[in-house]
């Protein structure tokens, strides 16, 4: 065959096609290319798009891989071409030794949908062997008396190449005694034989030198050679011979170095030195010399080095049995190699979606990989599984391919990572496992709302607070992670309570409550708001959570007296019959707190009186009562200055004034002249004196101004009276009083003054009553009133 059309055999693509149904609703496809061993990395094999029936774009977008069976990657899958590369030198003598087909097996995987399929790629011999000789001189004795056509077995040559390129005939170099006859069995192993054509004479003849050529048939041929040198012997004519030809065992793979395989024996009936026998291997490969060994004494046949079952299953060994006298006799040994189970199973992840969203659909693939076992028979039967309780299950496939599918919901917050354990055992004897561990992470799904600590808050804060004091604080927790857990807080508007937001705040990222302005127990004792805690997640997830706020009260309100009115100007007057007894009601006192609790109990003191004898009050009902019965000696207005104290922290305080009037009755003309201001006796008597002074002194200033006024209105008509050296003369007075006394636009008095002077007696007492608008006005026992009524214009 020639280069250029072996060239087109080796790209030839899509030499095979076959359908394999893997599952319900996909396929598995094989297809088969060859390619020449020894070929340069980055050799194109095929292309594989024509066959898929894809276009390039579709080939890059489903992500397709090429994943290799064997431990070494010999090809590799260029995705934008969609070519099979050699991705290093295949040596397939090395590969695959003897077998006929050397085939590599791998798989393109292709995503979305999920499709594989197989790739045989036959590895095409070349002739890049020659034949080979075990060695290059082989010694041959044979007696002078040899009848013709006597046969001498050789040993053949050995080529690693097969097929063509492997040896297809031998020549012997030209020679008068010798001929050469080849003869190839069913199994093609060639037996060589020299044959002996005409009768020897030692005499003549002591030693011959012949060469030995294999030829195989490739392009362009190699040989082989090996020179035979033939030793003329004297007569020996009994050859050693084997009780049979051929012997048939069966040794096990794996065993130990140095185990006895077989054992020959051969008889020579001749005697003496012709009939002394020595073994030794004929026609032996060199591959099997360092397998095995012979004793050439005792016929034994031991191990040299390991019997693999996967490498090669039966051996076939020429034994020569050789006499003293160069006679020899030749059988066969062949060992069938019988399988153990040696080899575990081989688990290859095929593809792995190793980060699954816990919302992912059911039946989902997760995994999709392939078991293998080298062995053979039940050996290499295998069964896959998983561990219990996990929400994956596995699903057989053709040609020994599984799937991890999801079977059940995820749930991160519960189970964040699998790590998913698959075992492979297989049925031999003993049994042999593998394992591969698969991790596949669980990524978050915003499925969880934030959850508060509490089902309700309740929240502390007393009153009269600084502004953006610290309440309290919330807190919730979302199980998601990442921005899905990140959770913000609002205080909702209140549905009844319209100004809830403007008492406090809430701090968005830490729930800390603060109070926005001073909050005050008498105004709102406590108030509820609900507070909302989002996450970050798309769509945002959210609860809500009832806040309870009491305001703790303070004491900062002092008792205010209800009766007698504590803020009225006039103070207030009780009358008591000078006929009561011990223990006469003579009123009762009563105030109140705004504050509450302990802050509002009230506790009563007769904290100043006239006569302290004369009167008390009950502690906690203000009840103002007599000490003893009244007497002549006591004066007649008493005033008593009353305290009320709370039970506060500091205690607050408020007093008020009362004045008693002693009186003999109760008649309503006694009660008319009874004056509501009531000052006490010693004080009376002094104010009285003083009106009484200052009534005398602006009444003579203005009648003083009066006889002025009119002594200038005489002068004024007569300017040579001397009069006005003798009476003083008064400039025109300027009153300050803007409101009451002077008309700003001509400077005359324009309006009527009154005074009214009322003086009391009876109780020698005497009160100011009104002052309109300049002057006082006294008021007597008597009610005598001193009147002044002046109109005067300037």
């Amino acid at each position: 065959m020639s280069p250029s059309g072996d060239r087109a055999a080796y790209n030839k693509q899509g030499m095979y096609l076959f359908w394999l149904l893997c599952l319900p609703g996909a396929l598995c496809i094989s297809i088969c290319y060859s390619t020449p061993e020894e070929s340069k990395s980055g050799s194109k094999v095929a292309n594989v798009l024509k066959d898929l029936k894809l276009e390039v774009q579709e080939f890059i977008d489903r992500r397709a891989h090429l994943i290799s069976e064997s431990s070494k990657q010999y090809f590799s899958l260029d995705i934008h071409t969609g070519d099979i590369l050699i991705n290093d030198k295949v040596d397939r003598d090395i590969l695959c030794s003897q077998t006929d087909a050397c085939i590599l097996t791998s798989q393109i995987v292709l995503d979305n949908p999920l499709e594989s399929y197989n790739i045989e790629i036959v590895i095409e011999d070349i002739n890049d062997n020659a034949p080979k000789f075990s060695k290059n001189e082989f010694e041959i004795e044979i007696p002078e008396n040899a009848p013709t056509n006597m046969v001498l077995p050789l040993e053949s040559a050995d080529d690693e190449d097969l097929g063509e390129n492997s040896i297809q005939n031998y020549t012997l170099s030209t020679n008068e005694y010798f001929w050469l006859h080849v003869q190839r069995n069913k199994d093609g192993i060639y037996s060589v034989d020299l044959v002996l054509k005409r009768s020897l004479d030692r005499e003549k003849v002591s030693r011959l030198n012949i060469t030995l050529m294999a030829v195989d048939g490739g392009v362009p041929q190699k040989t082989g050679t090996v020179q035979i040198n033939i030793d003329i012997l004297d007569i020996n004519d009994n050859p050693p011979q084997f009780p049979q030809s051929e012997y048939k065992i069966k040794i096990k793979e794996n065993l130990p170095t140095g185990t006895a395989v077989a054992k020959v024996e051969a008889t020579d009936l001749d005697l003496g030195l012709n009939a002394q026998v020595i073994y030794s291997f004929h026609r032996m490969p060199e591959r099997l010399n360092s397998l095995f060994v012979l004793n050439e004494r005792s016929g034994e046949i031991t191990l040299r080095g390991q019997i693999d079952y996967e490498k090669e299953r039966s051996y076939s060994i020429n034994i020569r049995a050789t006499d003293g006298g160069g006679l020899s006799g030749h059988c066969k040994i062949l060992i069938k190699v019988e399988d153990v189970n040696d080899n575990a199973p081989e688990v290859s992840i095929i593809s792995l979606t190793s980060i699954l969203k816990e919302d992912s659909p059911l039946e989902k693939v997760v995994a999709l990989f392939s078991v293998r076992d080298q062995d053979s028979g039940d050996n290499s039967k295998m069964v896959c599984s998983v561990e219990m309780n996990l929400p994956f299950v596995l699903k057989a496939t053709t040609n020994n391919f599984y799937q991890l599918v999801l079977q059940s919901p995820l749930d991160r917050e519960t189970v964040s990572e699998y790590n998913i354990t698959i075992t492979a055992i297989d049925w031999g004897s003993p049994r042999l496992t593998s394992t591969r561990l698969i991790n596949v992470q669980i990524s978050d799904v915003n499925d969880n709302s934030p959850l508060f600590e509490k089902s309700s808050y309740d929240m502390q804060i007393r009153e009269n607070n600084i502004p953006g004091l610290l309440i309290g604080s919330v807190h919730a927790l979302d199980l998601d992670t990442k921005l899905n857990a990140k959770v913000s807080y609002l205080v909702l508007p209140g549905k009844s309570e319209g100004l809830v937001t403007s008492y406090i705040s809430i701090n968005s990222e830490t729930g800390n409550m603060y109070a926005l302005r001073s909050l005050d127990y008498e105004q709102i004792r406590g108030f509820s708001v609900t507070v909302r805690a989002s996450d970050g997640g798309t769509p945002s997830l959210s609860s809500e959570v009832i806040v309870q706020i009491h305001i703790i009260d303070e004491n900062d309100n002092a008792p205010f007296f209800l009766y007698p009115l504590q803020n009225n100007t006039s103070p207030c007057n009780e009358l008591v019959p000078k006929s009561a007894e011990a223990g006469y009601l003579v009123t009762k006192v009563v105030a109140v707190d705004a504050d509450s609790g302990q802050n509002s109990w009230l506790s009563y003191e007769l904290l100043k009186a006239t006569d302290p004898a004369l009167f008390s009050i009950g502690a906690q009902n203000g009840e103002v009562k007599t000490r003893r019965a009244l007497n002549e000696r006591d004066t007649n207005k008493q005033r008593l200055v009353i305290q009320v104290r709370d039970n506060g922290l500091p205690p607050q305080t408020s007093t008020v004034s009362l004045n008693v009037l002693l009186v003999d009755g109760f008649s309503d003309p006694f009660l008319r002249r009874v004056d509501v201001s009531v000052q006490e006796p010693e004080e009376d008597k002094t104010l009285t004196k003083y009106l009484v002074i200052c009534l005398a002194a602006v009444s003579f200033v203005f009648l003083v101004c009066i006889v002025v006024f009119i002594v200038v209105k005489v002068f004024k008509k007569d300017p040579q009276s001397h009069f006005t050296a003798a009476v003083p003369h008064f400039p025109p007075a300027s009153v300050d009083t803007q409101e009451n006394c002077a008309d700003s636009q001509n400077g005359s008095l324009s309006r009527t003054y009154r005074y009214d002077v009322c003086l009391t007696g009876g109780s020698l007492s005497s009160e100011f009553r009104f002052l309109r608008p300049l002057f006082p006005v006294f008021s007597m026992g008597d009610e005598f009133q001193l009147q002044f009524h002046s109109s005067n214009q300037l």
